[in-house]
């Protein structure tokens, strides 16, 4: 590999990660603001702060800074509205109210799989349970071991039931029914298995020195004349 395709490579790795986030959060940003009414911030209201004729185009300049205000503001409710509803869930009231929702969602035909689907996710993701986020590792053929899962959940032979994941889409797998027996427990979280799956065994989530793929950085005129040298014949000695 030549020099300028390893520099390319290499900042590629630092780069890429932080394009795609940026693009992500301004996509998201987008979204928010063009579903945000413009009735919770009038941009007339930043005229004493932001003049006409203090600059050009200060009309579009307070536009713009309306534009986040309100972004920030519907976060701002969603958040408090998020953090009021956990805590609503603890209560009787909470949990009497869960559980007219999920009647009322298991009614209706076509919300019914998106609404248990996207509950599960969110459950998995976010749940409390340590046994909905704990990796193992299981013996498959020829004592090869694979990462998985725990669901929480059993069958009823006893089984533990886990999620088999593949690399380095973690969205598909395969749901298993495995003895306890044949369950390796790992000493490690989830953030580090399924940083492990999502690289394809590449990554490491310390980010230590010897995280990723080595890169060589021998100078390649260097290796050339060590080449050169090797292939002359060495002179006779008198």
């Amino acid at each position: 590999m030549t020099s300028w395709k390893r520099d390319f490579a290499s900042g590629l790795v630092v780069l890429g990660p932080i394009l795609i986030t940026l693009y992500l959060l301004y996509w998201l940003y987008g979204i928010i603001a063009g579903v945000t009414p413009e009735l919770i911030l009038d941009a007339d209201v930043l005229r004493p702060l932001i003049p006409d004729g203090a600059f050009e185009g200060a009309a579009r300049t307070r536009e713009q800074v309306a534009q986040f205000l309100r972004v920030v503001v519907v976060l701002t409710v969603l958040i408090i509205l998020t953090l009021s509803m956990g805590y609503l869930m603890r209560t009787t009231i909470g949990g009497l109210v869960e559980r007219v929702l999920d009647n009322v969602a298991n009614r209706v035909p076509g919300l019914r799989v998106v609404y248990n689907a996207s509950k599960m996710a969110a459950e998995t993701a976010f749940g409390e349970q340590e046994s909905l986020q704990k990796p193992v590792k299981i013996e498959t053929w020829n004592g090869a071991r694979m990462t998985a899962f725990k669901t929480g959940k059993t069958a009823d032979d006893g089984r533990e039931v886990l999620f088999l994941p593949t690399s380095p889409n973690i969205t598909t797998g395969f749901v298993i029914e495995i003895e306890t027996d044949r369950i390796t427990e790992l000493d490690e979280d989830v953030e580090d298995a399924l940083t492990r799956v999502l690289s394809a065994g590449f990554g490491d989530a310390d980010r230590g020195m010897d995280a990723g793929i080595s890169i060589d950085v021998v100078d390649e005129r260097v290796t050339q004349h060590l080449e050169s040298d090797s292939d002359q014949p060495s002179e006779a000695n008198d």
